[in-house]
């Protein structure tokens, strides 16, 4: 079965993007670029702070990242732009899975990266507004000492005030783009149905959730 399998070099950095946080509000004379980035930086480390503490129980684990990733991702809407064409052709029951699924997949798969993290705080270089509500930030991260830096760009999209991540790009890589074509390539290689997929993250899911018994 093929499922999305990060570069494992670039772990540390996607593992930062999973956990961003909306509580922050920056003052109101700010700029779109100023907000953004502000946004990003000090959530970045607020996330390392929570979430890497290594004696907090692996499901206690989950449960805080889920409620980060489902409060602060534009969680939704990036599984069904990663589904494509296949979200218009799947039954409701099969969106409703898949969503729980895909978030399960997200979430399972990343908690042990938090655990491992050693990585050197986030240095945000510019932000580049597309439109009124959508702006990029980009970043580099040192993995280690001597290490080449890592580059980082956060597409964050503002809705009502607040900022959610739509996509993170690393080293020139979309997480989105990289899921949507490994999930295709799934649904393919199972008849071109979505329930092929279903039983795939089903099977990888339930593997990675082994170490919580």
């Amino acid at each position: 079965m093929t499922i999305w399998r990060p570069n494992l070099s670039l772990l540390p950095v996607l593992i930062i993007l999973s956990c961003l946080s909306f509580t922050h509000t920056p003052a109101l004379s700010a700029s779109f670029e100023e907000e953004a980035t502000e946004f990003v930086q000090n959530l970045a480390e607020m996330a390392i702070r929570d979430l890497t503490d290594k004696s907090t129980p692996r499901t206690q684990r989950i449960e805080r990242f889920r409620t980060y990733f489902n409060e602060h991702f534009a969680v939704s809407g990036i599984g069904k732009w990663i589904l494509g064409r296949h979200w218009r052709k799947a039954s409701e029951a099969e969106r409703s899975e898949y969503l729980i699924l895909f978030e399960d997949l997200m979430v399972v798969s990343y908690v042990d990266r938090f655990a491992a993290y050693v990585g050197e705080p986030l240095h945000i270089h510019k932000a580049l507004i597309q439109d009124e509500n959508n702006i990029t930030v980009f970043s580099e991260i040192h993995q280690k000492e001597g290490s080449t830096a890592v580059r980082v760009d956060w597409r964050v999209a503002r809705k009502d005030g607040l900022f959610k991540v739509v996509d993170v790009v690393v080293e020139g890589t979309s997480m989105s783009n990289t899921l949507r074509s490994d999930f295709g390539s799934i649904i393919r290689q199972r008849g071109g149905k979505i329930a092929g997929l279903l039983e795939a993250l089903r099977e990888k899911t339930a593997s990675l959730r082994k170490d919580d018994g």
